[in-house]
């Protein structure tokens, strides 16, 4: 097993915060009808709580994504918001952003795999 450098690490944690970025920004967009350049506050205050969770994650070397995370951080109302926000969102992200769906449905079923390995 290969060790993660830390340059990896920030380029991982750099793209958990883009794809939770986009995501939420489409959702924003179009169920609360904001500018494209803007989030609504209620949208905002998840963001900005969702990117604090993602820089100061302990775990951010072995783990995938939040949803298969064995310790959630996230307090139980943000967590139900980005849990909207990504079911929502996910099956809309293809045509926005081709690559970051692709590359998250390609992690996603690889840490399902290593999950279903591991039993």
């Amino acid at each position: 097993m290969s060790k993660t450098t830390p340059k990896d690490l920030a380029k991982k944690r750099n793209d958990e915060k883009l794809l939770v970025s986009e995501m939420i920004a489409l959702y924003c967009r179009k169920q609360h009808h904001s500018p494209k350049e803007n989030l609504c506050p209620e949208c905002q205050q998840l963001h900005d709580y969702a990117l604090a969770r993602i820089e100061h994650c302990p775990f951010m070397e072995t783990k995938t994504f939040c949803s298969a995370c064995k310790v959630h951080c996230y307090k139980p109302e943000m967590r139900e918001q980005i849990r909207t926000v990504m079911r929502w969102a996910g099956p809309r992200m293809l045509p926005v952003h081709p690559i970051l769906s692709i590359r998250h449905v390609a992690v996603t079923l690889k840490s399902k795999r290593e999950a279903r390995a591991e039993k």
